[in-house]
């Protein structure tokens, strides 16, 4: 499985960006995917994931300001960012996880620069 994560970026506080996420490869319905974020010295931090269909996770960081969705029909996941802070500024890297198989596959980083 390959993974190509886009929509990273700079943007001010309390801005927006929608990062996307398209695979290829496998078959994507069946992978979990999701979100993570590596902001320099900190731990690497589970943003979101979402199975197939709607059921979701978030760390608590980012409830009720980031989305989570995916459309099976494009390989694409989605993550919807709103009310951006400076401490969401991080590398984020989409994640698939073929739980039969018991493979993950990750994908490049994208640079989310939230300057206040």
């Amino acid at each position: 499985v390959q993974l190509q994560a886009s929509g990273g970026g700079p943007i001010q506080t309390g801005g927006s960006l929608r990062l996307s996420c398209t695979a290829s490869g496998s078959s994507f319905s069946i992978l979990v995917m999701g979100w993570y974020r590596l902001a320099p010295g900190k731990q690497r931090e589970t943003v979101a994931s979402i199975v197939s269909g709607s059921h979701t996770n978030y760390a608590d960081s980012v409830k009720g300001r980031f989305t989570v969705t995916r459309d099976n029909a494009k390989s694409t996941v989605y993550l919807q960012m709103n009310s951006l802070k400076p401490e969401d500024t991080a590398v984020y890297y989409c994640n698939a996880r073929d739980l039969s198989r018991g493979i993950e596959y990750w994908g490049q980083g994208t640079q989310v620069t939230v300057s206040s």
